[in-house]
Order: C-alpha cells, then sequence, then structure tokens
C-alpha cells in the first residue's frame, strides 16, 4: 500500500472549530428520544405523598396537554435504569486505600455497560467562595463513595471551557484531577460569601455596571451548561445534569431580563430534545439573613437595620428564580435550604431511577416555521390517580430536530463539529492511543498510534487497477481549559494495489503523529478522520496526562504493549511520523487484540530515578493483571537492569509474557509498578498502566 500526504492550510479550520465551540450542534442518533414532526415523548415522574416512586401507573391514568389542548396517547412504557442486580452489584463499603501501594487501574466502561450518566456542573462564575469549598467536599465524597459501576460522569466548571478534564468518564483519577480544578472564581458574579457586608464599596462600580455584568455571566453559564446538554444527546436514555449554583437571576431593577430568560428557554428546549433532566442545588442551605460582624451599619437607620432580614430573604429568593425553572421545565428537582449537600445528590440519583415515557403526535402546525420564528409550545401532563404528584417537561420550541440539526457540509465544519463533541463519532471507525514519552533532544511528547478500518472508507478503482482513497486527518491536543494546544492537519492519499487492496480492508491502516508538549498537565488527544470521497467522518478522543519531568521525581512513560515479534526486540517507545507497517495489525501497540496463547510484549521508560554510589539506582519493578477491573495475577518484584543503559536518568524497561491457551476472554490492564528505593518516600513509587483485549 502507498501513501501520499500533504499539509492543509489550519486558519480555515480554526474558525470553524471556534464556532462549532459556540453553537455545538449535536449528531444525529435515532436511539435517542426525539421531538419530531410524527411524534413528540415525554418523560415524567410520579411520586405518592411520600415521595416513593408510583410504578404500577397505565396510559389511560396520564392526560397530557399541548397548549392547552388534550392529546391522544400513542407511546407508553415505565423505563428504569436501576439494573435488576443492582443489590448485588453495590458494593458495601469502599475499601481504603493502603498507604504506599498503588490504586488499581480503572475498569473499561463499554457503551453497553452504561448505567448512569451524570454532569456535576459547578457555576464557578454564580458562587461564593464559601459555597465552593463545600461543593468540592461533596464532589469527593460522591465520586469515592456513590459512583457506581456503570455510572459515567463529568465534573464542569461553567468558567473554564470544556477542556481536557471536563469530559464524560468512568476513571475516578480523571475525576478527582477535575476536583482539584474547582475554585473560586474572583471575577464571577458572586463574591466572597453570599452577600455582601453593608458599607462595602460595590467591586465592579455603579449598580449599572454590576447588572450588565451579571447579566454577561449568567448568560455564559447557561451557554456552558447547553454545550453539555448538546452533546449529551448522543446517548441513549435519560440523562441527569446536577447544577450547583446561587444566582441565576431572570428579573434585574427594570423587570424580566430578556436575554437571560431567552437562554434559559433554549437550554430547557435544549435539554428535553436531549433526554436531559437539569437538577439544582443551592449550596448555601439554611442562612441567616440578620447583622453579621462584617457589615458596618454606621449612617443606617434603625429602620434600615430593622428592615436588612426581609432585604437579604428577597435577595435569595430573586437569585433562586433561574434555578427554579431550569429544574420545573425540565422535570427536576430544586434543592435549597439544607445543609446536607451529600444528602441532597443522593436524593438526586434515586429519583432518576425511573420514569414514564409518554408520546403523542403533534398537529402539523406545530411545525410551521411560516413565520420564520420557532414557537414555544406548552406541555403538561397529569395523573388522574389521587394523592400522586407528576413532574415533567414543561415544553419545547416548535421546530423539528432534523431542521435544527442542519451543519454545513464543508471540510472545516465537519471536521470541527467532530472534534467539539463530548462524544466519538462512529461513521469511520477509529482507534486511538496517545503515548507520553521524553527525550533529551525534544523534552515531553506524545506518540499517537492510530488505527483506522479501512472497511469504512470509500475507494474508487484507478486506470491502472489500483484503488484509491483520500482521507484527512486532523488531531489535536486539548488543555485543561478547553484550548488547542498543538494540531496536525493532513491530507492523504491512499493507493493500494490489488493483492494489497483486499489485506488492507482485513487489517487496516496504522497511523503515528509526534506531538511535543511544551508544559505538563491534563490533555485531551482528539483525532478526527474524514473521507474526502463520502464525507463520512469518525472521532476519538483519550485523556492523557503528562508529568512534569523538570522536577526531578520518579516518573514512568506510557506503556508500549504489543504482539512479540520472532526476535523479541523490546518495543520501541518512538514510532516517528506517518503511516506504520505491522505483521499483525491487530497485535499492534495501537489496537492490542489477542488471541489466547500469544506471546505480548512490553516496554517503557523510567525518568529520573536517584542515583547511589558509582551514580547507580535503586529500582523495583513490579507488574499486575486485572480483567473486568478485578486483579487476576500479581507479578515478583524484580530489579530493573542497568545493564547497557548509559544514563540513570533515562532507563528503559520492559517484559513479556505468554497468554494461556484456556485464559478467559475480555478486557484486561497490564499495570507497572516502579520503587525507586532511593527516593523520599513521597515520591518513591510510580505506576502506569495499559489496557487490551483477549478475544
Amino acid at each position: 500500500m502507498f501513501l501520499s500526504g500533504t499539509t492543509c492550510r489550519t486558519t480555515a479550520l480554526l474558525a470553524a472549530l471556534a464556532a462549532a465551540f459556540a453553537q455545538a450542534p449535536a449528531q444525529p442518533d435515532e436511539a435517542v428520544i426525539r421531538i419530531t414532526v410524527n411524534l413528540v415523548q415525554v418523560d415524567a415522574v410520579v411520586t405518592d405523598s411520600k415521595d416513593q416512586p408510583v410504578t404500577d401507573l397505565k396510559a389511560e391514568d396520564f392526560e397530557i396537554r399541548q397548549d392547552g389542548k388534550v392529546q391522544k396517547i400513542t407511546n407508553f412504557s415505565y423505563i428504569t435504569t436501576r439494573p435488576a442486580t443492582a443489590a448485588a452489584t453495590l458494593p458495601a463499603r469502599r475499601p481504603s486505600p493502603v498507604k504506599g501501594v498503588p490504586p488499581p487501574p480503572p475498569a473499561v466502561l463499554k457503551p453497553a455497560d452504561i448505567r448512569r450518566t451524570v454532569a456535576l456542573v459547578v457555576d464557578d462564575l454564580g458562587l461564593s467562595f464559601e459555597s465552593i469549598v463545600r461543593i468540592r467536599e461533596t464532589l469527593k465524597k460522591f465520586v469515592d463513595q456513590e459512583m457506581q459501576p456503570g455510572d459515567l460522569v463529568a465534573i464542569i466548571r461553567t468558567g473554564a471551557g470544556m477542556g481536557a478534564l471536563q469530559q464524560f468518564t468512568a476513571d475516578k483519577r480523571m475525576l478527582h484531577a477535575a476536583i482539584d480544578r474547582v475554585k473560586y472564581n474572583g471575577i464571577g458574579r458572586v463574591g466572597i460569601s453570599s452577600f455582601a457586608p453593608l458599607g462595602s464599596e460595590p467591586a465592579m462600580g455603579s449598580p449599572a455596571a454590576t447588572e450588565s455584568r451579571n447579566e454577561i455571566f449568567t448568560v455564559g453559564s447557561l451557554g456552558a451548561i447547553r454545550y453539555v446538554v448538546e452533546g449529551l444527546r448522543e446517548l441513549p436514555g435519560r440523562k441527569s445534569v446536577i447544577l450547583f449554583s446561587e444566582n441565576i437571576q431572570l428579573f434585574d431593577a427594570d423587570g424580566m431580563n430578556q436575554l437571560v430568560m431567552d437562554s434559559v428557554r433554549h437550554l430547557t428546549d435544549a435539554a428535553n430534545r436531549s433526554s436531559v433532566v437539569i437538577y439544582t442545588i443551592d449550596p448555601r442551605g439554611l442562612q441567616y439573613y440578620g447583622l453579621t460582624a462584617a457589615d458596618n451599619t454606621s449612617g443606617m437607620t434603625q429602620q434600615q437595620v430593622t428592615e436588612l432580614p426581609g432585604r437579604r430573604s428577597q435577595e435569595v429568593l430573586r437569585s433562586q428564580d433561574g434555578m427554579v425553572m431550569l429544574a420545573s421545565e425540565t422535570g427536576g428537582l430544586f434543592l435549597h435550604d439544607n445543609n446536607d449537600l451529600n444528602g441532597q445528590v443522593r436524593q438526586i440519583m434515586a429519583d432518576s431511577e425511573g420514569y414514564y415515557l409518554i408520546g403523542y403526535h403533534p398537529d402539523a402546525s406545530t411545525f410551521d416555521a411560516r413565520t420564520g420564528e420557532a414557537k414555544f409550545h406548552k406541555v403538561s401532563v397529569r395523573v388522574k390517580r389521587p394523592g400522586v404528584r407528576v413532574r415533567s417537561r414543561s415544553g419545547f420550541f416548535g421546530a423539528s430536530d432534523r431542521e435544527r440539526q442542519q451543519v454545513a457540509h464543508t471540510r472545516e465544519a465537519e471536521i470541527a463539529h467532530a472534534l467539539v463533541s463530548p462524544f466519538s463519532s462512529g461513521d469511520i471507525h477509529v482507534r486511538l492511543t496517545p503515548l507520553f514519552s521524553s527525550s533529551p533532544e525534544v523534552g515531553s511528547f506524545l506518540n499517537t498510534l492510530l488505527y483506522i478500518d479501512t472497511r469504512d472508507l470509500k475507494f474508487t478503482e484507478e486506470p491502472d487497477g489500483r484503488e484509491k482513497a483520500v482521507i484527512d486527518l486532523v488531531a489535536i491536543t486539548f488543555g485543561d481549559n478547553g484550548q488547542p494546544v498543538d494540531s496536525t492537519d493532513k491530507t492523504y492519499t491512499i493507493r493500494a494495489p490489488k493483492d494489497t487492496y483486499e489485506a488492507a480492508l482485513k487489517d487496516g491502516l496504522l497511523y503515528a503523529v509526534s506531538h511535543p508538549v511544551k508544559k505538563s498537565g491534563a490533555y485531551q488527544m482528539r483525532v478526527v478522520v474524514r473521507d474526502a470521497t463520502s464525507e463520512e467522518v469518525g472521532s476519538a478522543s483519550q485523556f492523557i496526562k503528562v508529568p512534569d519531568v523538570s522536577k526531578g521525581r520518579l516518573t514512568l512513560s506510557s506503556i508500549v504493549l504489543k504482539e512479540r515479534p520472532p526476535d523479541g526486540a523490546t518495543p520501541g517507545l518512538d514510532h516517528g511520523e506517518g503511516q506504520i507497517t505491522e505483521p499483525n495489525p491487530q497485535g499492534s501497540a495501537a489496537v492490542r487484540i489477542f488471541k489466547p496463547g500469544t506471546a505480548i510484549m512490553y516496554g517503557y521508560q523510567v525518568l529520573n530515578a536517584q542515583t547511589g554510589a558509582q551514580q547507580h539506582p535503586s529500582l523495583e519493578v513490579q507488574t499486575r493483571l486485572y480483567r473486568d477491573g478485578k486483579e487476576v495475577y500479581t507479578g515478583k518484584a524484580m530489579t530493573l537492569s542497568m545493564e547497557g543503559q548509559p544514563d540513570p536518568k533515562r532507563l528503559i524497561g520492559g517484559g513479556s509474557m505468554k497468554l494461556g491457551a484456556q485464559i478467559t476472554p475480555g478486557d484486561y490492564v497490564l499495570q507497572v509498578i516502579v520503587t525507586d528505593k532511593l527516593a523520599s518516600e513521597k515520591y518513591r513509587t510510580a505506576t502506569q498502566w495499559m489496557d487490551f483485549e483477549i478475544q
């Protein structure tokens, strides 16, 4: 197979990328609940007087109205997100970590295993310093104690952009890294405490300037939440957004703020179309509205002091208007005046475990576009059985999903859309493996391995009998602030003779691209492959953390894991650039799918080992093997050999193993643990892992 490439200009792509970040349109997916010209579906939660779910209702027990007109129910079902074996699968207690023992790698979560999808949104543009502290502790407890197998979770900051640490994952280390970034935002619309002390100077000047600034940041918060909601559309079932905020104000001194109200309306419409329920929590808890030590009452009359609690009470109620509306319009709950944040989160998770799905056929006039503006249609659900309560979505804009999802069919727009989507797209199946490494010449870099399923590409036969395909390949690393850091944008032309074309369809295409990394930190690598002929797109993304090698602490590179060739050489950490040729692509470091009985090998770098006498380090290496998240093998601790390695600060380690002929198929993770006996206890251990599959 012959592959030639050309570098493309990136100006147009970056412009399209910026537009896609602003709009974040979602991919169509027929598995997701839709509002179409033929069907409107609404989900509803019904509880009794003790707030317990009611699950035995029938279609005739409900009445649904659109704009006051009764609709005929044509689709009806009760959906539960609790698995039948939930009681058996929930751990009684999370085991405490053992000091000095590295934690096991996270279990691989397949799409079919997803039970709950939860976005924990911290509105750091609308939270006080006091609230941020409490929220961080609640997030840690949720991840450590409440998060269960099958949970897909994201921790989002409204003031941070959609960065590497704001993606949906089951990896608790990634979530804890995101929690560590949850901090008080000094430029937000709330101060150190919920109430500005009496007698303090306004931070932003005049009241008009303050209102304008609050309006901008409120719309910014709502826009960030909408980005998450639009992305969640691509996942099936009912999803939950838990929003922590203490200031989403719909009214200012002149009355209703139309800009904020429009943003709330469009957010709730997006949530209803994406089957997302928004739960809102005011983390302030029970408030004291009277005088405090921080208040300066000089110059105030006794009447003004007396009226202070009432004024502050009204201020809190106004700040909650938007949170009340978001929850009520999407079928969620607004929780407030409660100091138990952990209990409120548990209440929300219990509330999302079951719901009724009710559908009806709307009138054709619902989606009439003659006026050029989509009208908001009010939807109400009533249960005829006495003594029960129902919560459901309030309505939608009269534009079908098909109309709302028009994406410009240009190269730049299609690639940009795939790059900013929170999830991978599958028209072209792409597999991505970013590997961290370091060299004296380049410093830290990511060697990105890519596998493309050639069967998804459209080939055309040329006059000389060769098969030809043209692909665009774009790879971008995003930092934890959501901004692009490094990018590669190329177009490749593939020409394959007939004898290698058939093999290419079976084996796929392997590709490598190297990205220098100027700064340490958390990154999200995203790769998009576009077939220039069919215009179909595939994407993949991976989270990777690049350590700070300059600090001199023990560090491991990523693990290169592959099928062992006959000569048994140590796998290289740098694959170079361009197309990779492997005897068995399935057993390559990019794919890592092995058969029982296969001999496999692995390699890694050990950086910054401490040295003792004669500049010799003292390193101990141990391997562990996990299947479906459970430890199945622990190797003996071995001394890392220094033979033939002149640089003690950059050592190569590795090993090999032969898989048993009767080994159980499944998802496996190889973990390597290196202990530096000469380092201080705090920095003595480093670990890395790499996943693979046995079929």
